[in-house]
């Protein structure tokens, strides 16, 4: 970023909120050119055309970011697509600027006083004699409205291809400072993936419905000519009801549909501005013949290299995850979205660290998480409180809920654990510091004992299945999270050698506080006795006698036969029983069918992770419409301990990146082999067992300067670089 600072912000001088923008100008060049760079930005999401060529593979540029302190700039090298004469085109639209999130009263999105959208541009062209010209937007560059005539991030578009807008205005300057502008630090969003129509519908009502064959996220690129004035719709959905209709309750007020407006010429169309979470498509007012061919379902995300694979031998688990894979690559598109699809689509921190974990395995994401996390530093308020999402969309306000103001600590130290990422810590140092200040103004009698907290969200618990929050005590959630993140707050100032000041105190009249409120010799007292409070206190090293609480943690599950945990302790709960010497009980959970199960939805046909144990029901009926996403990926956290236990893949703290490996695996009789893999930043670590005429024979492969410890049947081997193979 070199010159951009020096523009001004130019947007229309006409009210245009809900449709795409166009800004333009012309410049002539009159000798040889040696280089030319474009820097840009946006209040919305633009494209920049630069005579009649769309610049690079980035869409939705410039992500989504904590706009008023933190706006990525984009750099392009325009050098070889100059001519002498040259036209200049910036189209924006409101993208997630124009979001409209359901709980209206909270909103807190009009950046610039409107939820009208602005570009900034400036273009260096160096010469080959020396000289160098700069062009900046101002209010020389015209804007017009573009041929997205409607565009809204929950609604949809509509796109026109004859719309002209015959009066196209010189562009307004908005005075502004730019001190926010920084040059990109997160992943750029690219198109992934191309599918095609698995399947043309024709539903009991009559609708023609295409079907992808996956819940994604991404949009529908088709060809379409149809007659001239005929407006074609086609609707986004990503269930079909009970009777195989077409479903979009769950979408809530998100409209959700792409509109082309014909005129009797054949395009093929795709949004410039908008993306969907679907699996199927209804299409409406389509006068040509529907073919398969015509339409393929494109799928976006952030560019994150896959780098985590597990295998094993139930075709069930594998297509849990699967379904993990696509839940985190349809909501990892800039932010850790908690879905896709509804009018919702933010970065709620709860989902965010339960999954961090997973998501580090899965896929190279310590870019991703570096700028989401430097925006919550930035949303972060004065007093400490972490906001419920980022970029915090919310009004600022002193709620502040345990478990997902928790991001603030654990995801930092997660990429630290997974990629040895120092600097993270760093500057997430003074941001941990503030959060676990702003616990300790809401403590009495040294428990977390005041504010607004979530609790064990979706706990099956409560009174009813529609009672999310409560089951487990929240004072207990807040209090066992805050000795959590005051565990890793001391393990970080130790890192960076600095002062952890007086948290260390404070933590151990927490842990104090804790058995003396919530336990009675050694186990979870009666009245606040649930799996999670069990979870809690053995995963975090809470209880006083661990092995107590385990086992009464495996006495509560094997009580009901099936788990309880809501969005705190599900990510634990098969690591507190196996942890414990409880493996079969954890692999008991893990192949449950029934609701509630992970292997429930995959039984139902599920391509992603639900929101609900029981999103859609056996009946097919669905769990509500208020609150029901089937791309949800939360409880999609199993996949760390099908890495870190099925198939034995454990990071050594002390030696972090998977410098030196634990590997070890834990069998059960319902497998007949497991591997798994995940690329380091050393090197491909490989852990794979097999069951031969009832033997076990384990391979292990570790990188390159590397050294592993191989725990089998109790008994510990340290190995070297390279492969090795036991029996």
């Amino acid at each position: 970023m070199k010159n951009i600072k020096n523009a001004q912000w130019i947007k229309s001088p006409k009210v245009i909120d809900e449709a795409s923008v166009e800004f333009f100008r012309e410049f002539s060049i009159n000798k040889p050119v040696k280089s030319a760079k474009l820097e840009a930005t946006a209040y919305g999401v633009y494209n920049v055309w630069l005579n009649g060529e769309k610049l690079g593979d980035y869409i939705f540029a410039p992500g989504w970011t904590a706009y008023q302190r933190r706006l990525q700039v984009e750099t392009y090298d325009v050098t070889p697509l100059l001519n002498n004469n040259n036209t200049i085109i910036i189209g924006v639209g409101p993208g997630w600027k124009g979001l409209t999130y359901f709980n209206s009263s909270k909103l807190q999105t009009k950046y610039l006083g409107t939820a009208e959208t602005a570009v900034i541009a400036s273009i260096e062209i160096e010469y080959e004699d020396g000289t160098t010209d700069l062009i900046y937007t101002d209010e020389s560059w015209m804007s017009r409205k573009g041929k997205t005539v409607y565009s809204h991030l929950y609604n949809g578009y509509t796109y026109d291809p004859s719309f002209v807008d015959t009066k196209p205005m010189s562009s307004a300057e908005i005075p502004m400072n730019n001190d926010n502008l920084i040059d990109r630090d997160g992943e750029k969003i690219t198109e992934q993936e191309h599918l095609p129509v698995k399947e043309i519908i024709i539903t009991p009502k009559g609708e023609t419905v295409l079907d992808f064959g996956q819940n994604m996220t991404g949009y529908v690129q088709f060809k379409i000519k149809g007659n001239k004035g005929e407006k074609a719709t086609i609707y986004h959905a990503e269930v079909l009801d009970a009777d195989g209709n077409f479903y979009r309750d769950n979408y809530r007020s998100a409209k959700a549909e792409a509109n082309f407006i014909c005129d009797g010429e054949e395009h093929i169309c795709k949004p410039d501005y908008n993306f969907f979470g679907f699996r199927y498509v209804k299409l409406e007012n389509f006068s040509d013949e529907i073919k398969k061919e015509n339409f393929t379902a494109i799928v976006v995300h952030s560019q994150m290299k896959r780098t985590g694979h597990f295998e094993c031998s139930d075709a069930r688990i594998n297509q849990l995850f699967s379904n993990i894979i696509w839940g985190q690559k349809g909501n990892f598109l800039d932010v850790p979205t908690d879905c896709p699809q509804r009018d919702e689509r933010l970065g709620w921190t709860g989902d965010a660290q339960v999954f961090v974990k997973t998501a580090s395995y899965n896929y190279d994401v310590e870019k991703f998480f570096t700028k989401w996390l430097a925006d919550l530093r930035a949303d972060q308020t004065p007093w400490g409180a972490v906001p419920h999402v980022i970029p915090n969309v919310f009004s600022p306000d002193d709620e502040c809920s345990a478990a997902w103001a928790d991001a603030a600590t654990i995801c930092p130290w997660q990429m630290y654990l997974t990629y040895g990422n120092k600097e993270i810590i760093r500057d997430s140092l003074k941001s941990m510091a503030d959060y676990l200040e702003y616990i300790d103004y809401h403590t009495w009698d040294d428990l977390w004992a005041r504010g607004h907290h979530f609790g064990d969200w979706l706990n099956l618990d409560g009174s009813s299945p529609e009672d999310c929050s409560h089951g487990t005590d929240k004072d207990l959630i807040a209090t066992a999270y805050f000795i959590y993140s005051s565990s890793i707050y001391i393990k970080a100032c130790e890192l960076c050698s600095e002062d952890a000041d007086d948290i260390p105190a404070k933590r151990e009249k927490a842990i104090n506080a804790f058995r003396n409120k919530f336990m009675k010799d050694g186990r979870i007292a009666p009245e606040y006795a649930t799996q999670t409070a069990c979870v809690l206190a053995c995963h975090f090293g809470i209880s006083d006698n661990i092995a107590k609480t385990a086992k009464q943690l495996n006495e509560l599950v094997t009580a009901c036969g099936h788990l309880k945990t809501g969005f705190v302790g599900t990510p634990y709960l098969l690591h507190a029983l196996s942890d414990n010497g409880y493996t079969k009980t954890a692999y008991d959970i893990l192949f449950r069918e029934e609701y509630p199960g992970w292997l429930f939805s995959v039984k139902m046909g599920a391509t992603t992770i639900w929101e609900h144990w029981d999103s859609m029901r056996e009946d097919g009926t669905m769990w509500s419409t208020s609150m029901n996403s089937f791309n949800h990926y939360a409880y999609g956290s199993v996949a760390d301990w099908l890495y870190g236990d099925a198939a034995g893949i454990k990071i050594d703290e002390s030696k972090p990146a998977f410098e030196h490996i634990i590997f070890a695996p834990l069998t059960d009789d319902r497998l007949d082999y497991v591997k798994a893999s995940i690329e380091s930043r050393f090197g491909t670590v490989k852990s794979e067992w097999k069951r031969e005429n009832g033997n076990i024979s384990y391979f292990f492969s570790v990188p390159e300067n590397c050294t592993a410890t191989v725990i089998l049947d109790g008994k510990e081997t340290q190995v070297s670089a390279g492969e090795h193979r036991f029996q």
